[in-house]
């Protein structure tokens, strides 16, 4: 049973047990075993040109008694998040967002670094039962796609066009070790990632653009 514990400037995703973790977070990226998942906020102004966030956040990560974990930064206000969870079939997805736009872009495009704050997408899924570390990959790939969609969908027009992420944004797939090799949209699986997904971070968009949002 995961749980979510929100202990300002930390936000904590208790997975219940260790389980294998893929993601590219900026604290134990790849595939390793975590009990945690953390997000820890930053302020704008903390993120200098010579701040090395990397080394802070691993003395920041090695305070907490949440071990082993895995741990992901965000500027964005972490009581701003949401929790959705998904069934298909035998499997259940949960899926935990923080989300900012403020320095969003359209995939294939860049805007210069003077016409953005800094801000993003993190999302951690948790999925029961387990899966193959193949399929966790493609795992992976379905929440990419649902995260777009419910971006896109959103409406957050750049002048380089609709908004498809941000610059920074971060996804961390957990599960426990299991025998289920595909996870593409045909799957049970697959649909749950990208309903449990696409809720969470639909809920969160709407919320930034509605309160932050520079249209």
């Amino acid at each position: 049973m995961i749980s979510v514990t929100l202990d300002h400037p930390w936000l904590d995703l208790d997975l219940g047990q260790e389980m294998q973790v893929l993601s590219w977070a900026p604290y134990r990226a790849g595939f390793v075993t975590a009990r945690h998942i953390l997000w820890r906020e930053v302020r704008n102004a903390d993120l200098t040109e010579n701040f090395d966030a990397i080394s802070w956040l691993e003395n920041e990560v090695s305070t907490r008694a949440e071990q082993p974990a895995v741990a992901m930064l965000t500027s964005r206000n972490i009581r701003m998040n949401s929790l959705d969870t998904a069934e298909s079939g035998r499997f259940l997805v949960s899926c935990l967002t923080t989300l900012g736009l403020t320095n969003a872009e359209r995939v294939g495009t860049r805007l210069p670094p003077e016409t953005r704050d800094y801000g993003t997408i993190n999302l951690a899924l948790v999925i029961t039962p387990g899966l193959t570390e193949a399929a966790m990959l493609e795992a992976l790939s379905i929440a990419t796609q649902a995260r777009t969609a419910a971006v896109m969908d959103a409406g957050h027009d750049l002048p380089t066009g609709r908004a498809t992420g941000t610059g920074t944004d971060c996804i961390a797939i957990a599960c426990p070790k299991g025998d289920t090799a595909y996870a593409g949209l045909h799957t049970d699986v697959g649909e749950a990632i990208g309903r449990a997904t696409y809720a969470a971070i639909a809920a969160e968009a709407k919320r930034w653009i509605e309160t932050e949002g520079k249209e």
